[in-house]
């Protein structure tokens, strides 16, 4: 039965509906998981993002979504960042802060009052990387974000040191 201004009437299982409330009401994860998003310019930070996923999978994460923010619907990026426990924010930077994509998930996010994550930062720039200032300062504006290190800085591609530092934040954000 449906009711005309709220929807579907539920009357059968219950417990799975009031299940999800409680998880939706609290702000607690539904999944064990990793979600990388990904906000890249040229390619080059979505090739780190993938890398990264590699090194998640490497050191056991169960779940690991990467989402190119410029290639999605930004609805779905919201729901998985709400879905898993943990995310890494990766970003280019642009016009001294970060790309326009990232941007507008952060932005729904802090609209939507995200909390209760443990979170990595990936930047990327050439001369004066800012997406990573940037990400974290709309981050701080949220309740209990947790930020794991190393902040990961990519100078336009990945080399030794920063790939040795994607590492190094697989294993800190699985801990």
């Amino acid at each position: 039965m449906i009711c005309p201004l709220h929807g579907p009437i539920l009357k059968n299982n219950l417990s799975h509906y009031i299940e999800k409330y409680d998880i939706w009401s609290s702000y607690k994860s539904e999944t064990d998981g990793v979600f990388i998003a990904c906000s890249s310019i040229h390619g080059n930070t979505y090739e780190a993002s993938k890398e990264l996923k590699k090194f998640l999978e490497e050191n056991g994460a169960k779940k690991v979504v990467l989402t190119d923010l410029s290639r999605c619907d930004i609805a779905e990026a919201v729901e998985d960042a709400f879905r898993y426990d943990k995310i890494i924010f990766a970003a280019s930077s642009y016009n001294f802060g970060v790309f326009t994509p990232m941007e507008q998930l952060l932005n729904h996010l802090k609209e939507r009052n995200y909390q209760n994550k443990k979170v990595g930062i990936v930047e990327n720039g050439t001369w004066a990387p800012t997406a990573g200032k940037c990400m974290k300062d709309i981050l701080t504006q949220m309740k209990d974000i947790s930020f794991v290190e190393p902040q990961v800085t990519i100078r336009s591609r990945l080399n030794d040191e920063s790939r040795s530092n994607l590492k190094e934040l697989a294993k800190s954000i699985l801990e």
